[in-house]
């Protein structure tokens, strides 16, 4: 049984889920596939944004297809699965798929790398008046934000990734952000921030915060999620917050204004974080940064 999406931990969840109803029903069907069915935990990364009329356009133009819902993506693709099967396996890595004993480094890997950096693109780069991904990687001065993010902050805090040249990673990383033809919203990359902060962003913060670790970077990408959720932008224009919680946010967001307190006692997204005064008051320095400045010039000032 091989998942392929990307919950982590997505083959020890589907063994759960399935051990779990067989045997409300049948205990020894239930030990059997417990005993002798794999489930390799797995991992997937192609960015594919959301289908768009004129996607539905070109295909049909392109093609002479009339699809109601053509999957656009890119031209990256990585698969990564765990070398746990019950009794041999296809030669999947003879068509690029990467056979690992522990697929936990490469979820690690992509998730503080990639999935964050789109976090620190959604909010930071529509606050700056930006909507699209590639809009944000025209901005030198938030490429260079994305990649000192990446490269002081986050990877230092990695486990070891066997195979992979995290340089090189990174480097695609950047090249992938900037292709015009995906056309990925920022939209897109911020919605459901409340789950997604606290996967993607987040574990590196504390991480750093315990370790003494530089996160000044880190910080400001949270401070940028706390403006957002104010639902208005810096000219003033309304912000559509795509979140299950984002009533509850914005009015938190709203009452704080420079003061994160509010929203950081939403321990269901930010933790233990409220309890480090320290950083507190960090969070709150880069709030009132973009407030005063805006995001263009607080992400210029945390380069020098």
């Amino acid at each position: 049984m091989l998942s392929c999406d990307n919950l982590q931990g997505n083959g020890s969840v589907a063994r759960t889920a399935v051990v779990s109803f067989a045997r409300l029903g049948d205990e020894a069907l239930a030990d059997w596939i417990d005993a002798n069915v794999a489930f390799p935990n797995g991992m997937v990364d192609r960015i594919t944004p959301q289908t768009t009329d004129a996607d539905r356009a070109m295909v049909a133009e392109a093609f002479g297809i009339v699809d109601a819902w053509p999957v656009v993506t890119e031209p990256f693709k990585q698969w990564v699965i765990e070398d746990r099967f019950s009794n041999g396996r296809p030669p999947l890595e003879e068509v690029g798929v990467q056979i690992v004993s522990d697929v936990h480094p490469y979820e690690i890997m992509k998730l503080r790398l990639l999935n964050a950096s789109h976090q620190a693109m959604a909010y930071l780069g529509y606050l700056a008046g930006y909507r699209y991904a590639h809009e944000v990687m025209g901005d030198a001065d938030l490429v260079n934000f994305l990649t000192r993010f990446m490269d002081a902050e986050v990877t230092p805090l990695l486990p070891p990734v066997p195979g992979i040249d995290l340089a090189e990673y990174k480097q695609t990383l950047v090249q992938r952000f900037a292709n015009p033809k995906i056309a990925d919203t920022l939209a897109r990359l911020a919605t459901d921030g409340s789950d997604r902060m606290p996967k993607f962003v987040l574990p590196s913060l504390a991480e750093a915060l315990a370790q003494g670790r530089p996160h000044r970077l880190l910080t400001l990408v949270v401070a940028g999620f706390c403006r957002y959720l104010r639902g208005v932008d810096e000219q003033g224009q309304p912000i559509v917050v795509q979140d299950s919680r984002a009533d509850e946010l914005r009015t938190l967001a709203n009452q704080g204004q420079a003061d994160p307190r509010p929203l950081l006692s939403v321990r269901r997204v930010f933790g233990d974080l409220g309890r480090n005064e320290a950083w507190v008051t960090e969070l709150a320095a880069a709030l009132q940064q973009l407030d005063s400045i805006g995001a263009r010039a607080t992400v210029k000032t945390a380069l020098v």
